[in-house]
C-alpha cells in the first residue's frame, strides 16, 4: 500500500510538471482505465461460542482492475468497476481455517471538480454487489452466505498526461461488505470485511 501511495505521488508531481491544462479534451464519453488495488479488510467478527470477536481473519490481497466510464456532463461520470474472482485465505486465531473466492463488481456516480483541467480532482459513492463462491473452510464444515450488498465512497483524481491519457489515483470504501459464516446451516457468527481499496491506474479517453 506504501509503495503505491509513492507511487501516486510521483505520478501527480511528474503530470503537474510538464502538462499544460486540457479543458475540453474528450471527444466522445466513453474512457477506460486500467490499474493495480489492494484492497485491506477491516477485519471485524462476531464473538461466538468460545472464540472471541475479531478473531476471522480474512487476507489482504492486490488485485487487478478494470473500469469503465461514460462522461454524462463536464461534472458527473458513471464508473463500473470490474475484476476477476479473487481468492482469499482465512484464519481463526491465527490458524488457516481455509479459503473462498469473490467477484465484486461496483457501480458508482463521480462528481469532478475541475475537468478538463491538468489535475481533475473527485468523489464518488455507489452500490457494491459482492458474490461469494468456492468456499473451503474447515475442511467443508463451514459455508458462508453467498452475497452481499453495500455502499461504496470514493475519492481520487485524474492526472492527465494529453488529451487521451492520464494517470489515476483513488481510495474507495465499501461499507457493508459482509458474510455470515454458518455450521450444518446455523449462523455461528459475521464477518465484517468492509474494505479500503487503494489504487492507481492507468486510463484512456476515447
Amino acid at each position: 500500500m506504501k509503495k503505491i501511495q509513492k507511487f501516486a505521488i510521483a505520478a501527480a508531481l511528474a503530470a503537474a510538471a510538464v502538462v499544460p491544462g486540457l479543458a475540453g479534451a474528450q471527444e466522445t464519453p466513453w474512457s477506460v482505465r486500467v490499474a493495480v488495488t489492494d484492497l485491506q479488510p477491516a477485519n471485524k467478527s462476531d464473538a461466538f461460542s468460545t472464540v472471541p470477536a475479531d478473531s476471522i481473519h480474512v487476507s489482504s490481497k492486490v488485485l487487478p482492475e478494470f473500469d469503465i466510464y461514460y462522461t454524462y456532463s463536464l461534472n458527473i461520470v458513471a464508473e463500473l468497476v470490474l475484476t476477476v474472482p479473487q481468492k482469499h485465505e482465512v484464519t481463526l486465531s491465527g490458524a488457516d481455517l481455509g479459503s473462498f473466492k469473490e467477484l465484486p463488481p461496483t457501480l458508482l456516480g463521480q462528481y469532478h471538480f475541475m475537468p478538463g483541467q491538468q489535475i481533475d480532482p473527485y468523489v464518488g459513492a455507489g452500490v457494491n454487489f459482492t458474490w461469494i463462491s468456492s468456499v473451503h473452510l474447515a475442511g467443508g464444515a463451514l459455508d458462508l452466505k453467498k452475497s452481499s450488498f453495500g455502499l461504496a465512497l470514493e475519492a481520487g483524481a485524474d492526472f492527465n498526461l494529453d488529451k487521451r491519457w492520464y494517470v489515476n489515483a483513488n481510495v474507495k470504501y465499501v461499507n457493508p461488505l459482509q458474510t455470515d459464516v454458518s455450521s450444518g446451516g446455523s449462523k455461528l457468527t459475521t464477518v465484517k470485511v468492509d474494505p479500503f481499496l487503494y489504487s492507481l491506474g492507468v486510463g484512456y479517453h476515447f
